[in-house]
């Protein structure tokens, strides 16, 4: 029941009708984004997983978050159970064969999967604002050291790049000041504390190389297959602004890497963004603005994004206008907010005259889901009370040694487990720190020499003064003068070798960041 051009997802039903009418997402139109809600309980990860199964056969790679570890079966052959093989039977899926499918797993802690890892500079000062929840006088001057990062040509792949830069802005307080506004050492430290905190939740494993390839998660097998990305995220979870910045970056990543498609005949990419809620809670309204660019722009990169959360009312109004294929578990309508939750739901849809969407939504049993894709011209179709297709692949998690067997076979097994720490901010820093300390201690031992040579000298006339002929005053004034002339002439060419150091080393640092200021994209990222 799936043809080349379309993923089945369920069959919808008329009245005493039984379920007989297929209900499929065109794939032409799955780059215009998606909407998957419920309450807990109500079908929503089966129905991703239904999904990503259907993209990977379709040849779509697939990014999703394994929030519970209960994605983590879609890497294993399913097993004949009666209450799947009775669903597939009511929905007429003829034959319901099981499949195991092409999977990559990830983990930012590199437990559970291929380490995920970007770097400072990749990231940037706007998503790691958001990240350390920085205060707007702190984001200014995290602006600031990415702007002297990038003028002064100082790589920051990890935490200690940002931590010595961090400290050396602090030490030149004062000049940066004249150049970019006040920095604040207050702020600084504020920084610095919130680094310390991040570092203590994991942050420092995320921070570093080698980063992240996008072309590494968008992977076909020989077969034609798409790859199924899936990222451990039951222990990431625990730091939810972690979790969300991080998959708000992918996303961001594609939309700098990837070139312009329009509207190809499949997407490029599908991307499943599980308790979407954390990408929008308390983020300020600039970056609300900039999450609504990426999403209204990144389908024209072949890029589908699916937002998948327990509320419609979760998603700004900004970005909902714009996913156009949504999926409705059920919810409850027990407060207030939930009633205007399903509500909000129910007018969301194209109307359809067989029942009431706002009493169809509060009574759908568990795998049924009200279902409105985009048809052709990319109108939205009339909504439908559907029952999900049951997965092919196993329903629940796989054990630690199919993880690992996985892991070792995996197509980038190998490429991402060992940290490589290059020449970057902080060996710079400290480079520099120890030449401006020799520097110093040069010039402190050129300047006890002088005073070592003036004092040798001053004794000298005294002795010259006190041993003139017959005591007659005057007398040998003409080699006191000439020993006069040689101290000036040591003291003018000892300030002289200090300036020329000190321009030399001016030039130097001038010379080497020519050319060095990066270009940044729509969220801060480097643009390659």
């Amino acid at each position: 029941m799936t043809a080349n051009d379309r993923i089945f997802i369920g069959a919808s039903r008329k009245p005493d009708d039984g379920y007989q009418k297929p209900e499929e997402l065109l794939l032409k139109y799955a780059n215009r984004h998606g909407l998957v809600t419920g309450a807990t309980g109500t079908g929503k990860t089966v129905t991703l997983q239904i999904l990503a199964e259907s993209f990977s056969n379709a040849g779509v790679p697939v990014f999703a978050a394994d929030i519970k570890g209960d994605l983590s079966g879609i890497a294993t052959m399913g097993e004949p159970k009666d209450f799947l093989t009775k669903r597939a039977e009511a929905i007429r899926l003829e034959p319901y064969e099981f499949q195991e499918f092409p999977v990559i797993f990830w983990d930012l802690f590199g437990e559970q999967g291929h380490p995920i890892r970007t770097t400072i500079s990749e990231m940037g000062p706007l998503l790691l604002s958001r990240l350390m929840n920085l205060s707007d006088a702190q984001e200014g001057v995290l602006n600031i050291a990415f702007e002297i990062a990038d003028e002064e040509g100082l790589l920051l792949l990890d935490m200690k790049d940002l931590r010595s830069l961090l400290a050396n802005i602090s030490e030149r307080a004062d000049e940066i000041s004249r150049r970019y506004g006040n920095v604040a050492k207050a702020s600084v430290g504020a920084i610095q504390r919130s680094l310390l905190v991040l570092e203590r939740q994991g942050g420092e494993m995320f921070f570093g190389e080698p980063a992240l390839r996008i072309s590494d998660i968008m992977r076909t097998t020989p077969d034609g297959r798409g790859a199924i990305n899936v990222l451990a995220a039951d222990k990431l979870m625990m730091n939810p602004r972690l979790y969300a910045t991080f998959l708000l970056w992918l996303l961001s990543e594609l939309f700098e890497e990837l070139p312009e498609v329009g509207d190809p005949d499949k997407p490029r990419l599908i991307f499943f963004f599980d308790e979407a809620h954390l990408l929008f809670d308390e983020a300020p309204p600039v970056l609300l603005q900039r999450i609504e660019q990426v999403v209204r722009l990144i389908r024209s990169k072949g890029v589908g994004v699916f937002f998948v959360t327990q509320n419609p009312l979760d998603v700004p109004d900004t970005v909902l206008s714009q996913l156009g294929n949504r999926i409705q578990h059920a919810l409850r309508a027990y407060t207030p907010r939930e009633q205007k939750a399903v509500k909000t739901a129910a007018e969301t849809f194209r109307p359809n005259p067989d029942f009431d969407c706002y009493e169809a939504i509060t009574a759908l049993g568990v795998g049924e889901a009200l279902v409105s894709t985009l048809e052709a011209k990319g109108v939205p179709s009339m909504v439908q009370r559907t029952l999900i297709r049951p997965p092919s692949s196993r329903l629940g998690p796989i054990d630690d040694a199919e993880r690992a067997k996985l892991i070792k076979l995996s197509p980038v097994a190998g490429q991402y487990d060992e940290t490589v720490d290059r020449v970057s901010a902080y060996e710079e820093l400290q480079k520099r720190a120890k030449q401006a300390a020799l520097e110093e201690a040069e010039a402190k031992r050129r300047v006890e020499e002088e005073a070592t040579r003036e004092e040798q000298l001053r004794r000298e006339e005294e002795e010259q003064s006190s041993g003139t002929p017959w005591g007659i005053p005057g007398f040998g004034d003409d080699s006191r003068s000439k020993s006069r002339s040689r101290t000036t002439r040591r003291r003018m060419s000892n300030r002289q070798t200090v300036a020329e150091a000190a321009v030399k080393s001016v030039v130097r640092s001038v010379g080497s960041s020519l050319g060095r200021a990066l270009v940044r994209g729509i969220l801060g990222s480097l643009r390659r």
